[in-house]
């Protein structure tokens, strides 16, 4: 049997590390085609003498020299490239039939569009994207016939949820269906008071009672900024209106996300909080493999608890909410001076409670721009967001 060549972008944080166990467990059906990584050179080459990947990816030509020397030293013949175009030209490339987009932040935006515009199945960890480009990027796929499966274990459930053909290939089948809703474990903070916010250090923040994330999705879980971009991350996927996506807090993290009908009818999918769940979803879809996360024992966990948001404990939910209201340019500045404004958190530069107050900040100072064309647009406004966004920082 040929086995299905796939292409890992952020092969070395939580999702992409993710993927590769998947994979692992696999390796008759799909083969590691692609690496790629910034600056964690050392995990990437331990992923290269593993999965020995035809091409490595990294950030600068320093760090390629390193790597490719230390490869060629054990005998293995990955080709070693750096930068951001090297990375595009791999998402991009012909040779692929499946790419995982698992780059955090705005940082994989121009990867995961490249690999929308060459067609073949685009499995999207990186809700960047579509917060930022989400006409754009829709209509790449919609031109190139491209299959998008979302990997968010939010959207993967609701994607299982929804009637559909998978996304590029068709529309989902919207009639009948009342709202979605987004469930959120409320973070590390939940019950703490809203006073005792300014004091809470990084390492509290990125300690996550449910799930093992990366720093920055951590940190945007415990303001639920996460959530926020979710909500505009569903809007483009579903094509969904904003009044008709909600967010329920469910602390125990085992409904990943509910479709309700006009029926009265609520569909949800259930796991444990174990992001090979949906990575493996969409790996085989549409069938099913094994992930490796350990099966739900519903009745060990006994009891499914859920309450609504409280928008002042959460107002990084407000903010989204208007972003995706306003549209243009705004998303962009939202997503630019939270990930500027979360950076500074983790550097000890600012408060916990800074964060949102740099984002309210930034979208209330930076001109919206209604209409953006292309992706030198979007790259221009978040430019200038984060410019913005670090003038209050200092």
């Amino acid at each position: 049997m040929v086995r299905q060549q796939i292409a890992v972008l952020g092969s070395t944080g939580s999702i992409g590390v993710s993927t590769l166990d998947v994979i692992s467990r696999h390796e008759e059906t799909y083969r590691v085609r692609a690496l790629t990584a910034n600056s964690r050179v050392s995990e990437l080459q331990r992923q290269c003498e593993r999965f020995q990947p035809d091409v490595a990816v990294v950030g600068t030509a320093a760090a390629a020299a390193v790597l490719a020397r230390n490869l060629k030293a054990k005998g293995i013949k990955t080709e070693v490239v750096y930068g951001r175009q090297a990375i595009c030209d791999v998402a991009a490339s012909p040779q692929n039939d499946a790419v995982m987009c698992a780059i955090v932040g705005a940082a994989g935006l121009e990867p995961a569009l490249a690999a929308a515009r060459a067609g073949g199945k685009l499995m999207l960890a990186n809700k960047e994207s579509l917060v930022m480009s989400g006409r754009l990027f829709m209509d790449a796929l919609k031109e190139s016939g491209a299959t998008l499966l979302p990997i968010d274990s939010e959207h993967n459930a609701i994607f299982q949820c929804l009637p559909h053909t998978a996304l590029g290939r068709g529309r989902f089948h919207l009639k009948g269906v009342s709202k979605v809703l987004l469930t959120a474990s409320g973070g590390p903070f939940l019950n703490r008071a809203l006073e005792d916010l300014k004091g809470v250090t990084p390492e509290e923040a990125v300690a996550h009672p449910k799930w093992v994330m990366g720093r920055k999705i951590s940190v945007d879980s415990a303001t639920m900024m996460n959530k926020g971009l979710e909500i505009i991350e569903a809007h483009w996927l579903f094509g969904i209106p904003s009044e008709q996506i909600e967010v329920v807090i469910h602390p125990q993290s085992v409904i990943h996300s509910m479709v309700s009908f006009v029926d009265g009818a609520m569909l949800a999918q259930l796991g444990n909080p174990d992001m090979r769940i949906p990575i493996a979803h969409a790996l085989a879809y549409p069938d099913r493999i094994a992930s490796g996360a350990a099966p739900l024992d519903l009745a060990s966990v006994g009891t499914l608890a859920f309450e609504a948001p409280d928008f002042k404990r959460y107002r990084a939910l407000s903010l989204a909410y208007d972003a995706l209201k306003e549209g243009g340019s705004v998303p962009v500045v939202l997503n630019a001076a939270n990930e500027v404004a979360v950076h500074a958190f983790l550097e000890r530069r600012i408060a916990f409670t800074d964060i949102v107050d740099i984002v309210l900040r930034t979208m209330d100072a930076v001109s919206p721009v209604l209409t953006m064309g292309c992706i030198d647009d979007i790259l221009e406004e978040d430019r200038k967001a984060r410019s913005v966004a670090e003038r209050f920082i200092a």
